[in-house]
């Protein structure tokens, strides 16, 4: 029996201890705040994976949970890595609350698509290859703890890990589609604080600067920045603001959301923001601009291109076809493409309505896409 075929047969036996993983990971709320949770999530997976025989190293942080970093050896420097973020985006008490349950093919649960069922499928695939061997380099598998904020704690960590990479294939959830993710947009998440000056509404009007009028202006202007043609998208999503209803506004802030395809966009886009920034249509009011977060653009490229070639043939194997979809959302993945890397995303099992109490993955997908990815690594070739 060949290795891809061992292979395929331990993890085609793997859906029940797959789903016992999953229901354990899924039952510990892990928001990105929760430090202790997130790492909670991270220590399950490591227990899995050293009673598996494969070696795992912590990266200890203080601004967020800890990050796991796990190794399978193999041939040569140039690894393939596996990634995925053990943060979700739910509050404290949503695991009680609505706990794992299976219904109709599909598993249920705070985070269970976006994405612990993708942590699980690459534990195993770690297991899976320190069981039987095969690997045509080293197999890295790294477990992050703050995706849903932007990474900025993990990207650091990610980038250094990912140079001299062959590939990185990271697990978010695959489409409901079925298919995976080639190329997703790049984004900015960005906080703007105006400050006026303060008067009484009624008698002293005139003597005021209101910094709400001046976000008014400044949130026209920034949506007029919007070219949905070319995938730009400016959202101002929350505002904030004044100190009475008889007070002209002595402050006010946003938070922005700025989206874009190509990472060309990116300079010319906070460029026109900046200059929006700085002029004042509200004279004396005055204001602030920062970047609180930051996902680039996962950008199609020939090596990528074959990453997406090797995977489908791949999936054909299996028994089920997929194609690459553009995503307007932001992952990890962008990191790594940035650095020229070849990378494929969304290849974890396929689940939908991230981010809400209505979030499923389809129990028939979990372990076919570990079987596809486990001969997608085989077939890799160096960058």
């Amino acid at each position: 029996m060949s290795t891809e075929d061992r292979l395929d047969a331990w993890l085609a036996e793997q859906e029940g201890a797959m789903l016992a993983l999953l229901e354990r990971i899924v039952n510990i709320d892990s928001g990105s705040h929760d430090h202790a949770g997130v790492t909670a999530v991270a220590e399950t997976i490591a227990a899995f994976l050293e009673g598996e025989g494969v070696a795992c190293e912590w990266l200890r942080q203080s601004r967020s949970g800890h990050i796991l970093r796990a190794r399978v050896e193999g041939p040569g420097n140039a690894p393939v890595l596996l990634m995925g973020h053990c943060d979700t985006v739910f509050p404290a008490g949503e695991a009680a609350r609505r706990p794992f349950r299976i219904a109709d093919g599909r598993a249920y649960g705070p985070g269970v698509a976006d994405m612990k069922a993708g942590l699980v499928m690459n534990a195993f695939l770690l297991a899976a290859f320190a069981r039987h061997g095969g690997l045509p380099c080293p197999l890295l598998g790294l477990f992050t703890s703050d995706e849903e904020i932007a990474s900025p704690v993990s990207r650091p960590v990610i980038e250094a890990t990912a140079k001299g990479c062959r590939a990185v294939y990271n697990a978010e959830p695959g489409r409901p589609s079925g298919n995976v993710c080639n190329a997703r947009k790049g984004g900015v998440f960005a906080s703007l604080r105006i400050e006026g000056r303060a008067a009484h509404a009624g008698s002293a009007w005139a003597e005021g600067r209101s910094a709400v009028l001046e976000l008014a202006h400044k949130t026209i202007a920034l949506a007029a920045l919007s070219d949905p043609a070319r995938g730009i998208t400016v959202n101002v999503g929350i505002v904030r603001g004044g100190q009475s209803v008889n007070t002209v506004a002595p402050w006010a802030e946003a938070e922005i959301d700025l989206r874009y395809v190509a990472l060309a966009d990116r300079g010319p886009l906070l460029a026109s923001v900046e200059r929006i920034v700085g002029q004042s249509t509200v004279p004396e009011t005055r204001a602030r601009f920062a970047i609180e977060g930051e996902f680039l653009p996962l950008e199609p490229s020939p090596a990528s291109d074959r990453l997406l070639a090797i995977y489908r043939e791949a999936a054909r194997a299996v028994g089920f076809t997929v194609e690459g979809e553009f995503s307007g959302g932001c992952a990890d993945s962008g990191f790594t493409a940035a650095l020229g890397v070849p990378t494929l995303c969304s290849t974890g099992p396929v689940g939908g309505k991230g981010h809400t109490p209505e979030e499923y993955m389809e129990i028939a997908t979990l372990v076919p896409r570990a079987r596809a990815l486990a001969r997608a690594i085989l077939a890799t070739p160096p960058a």
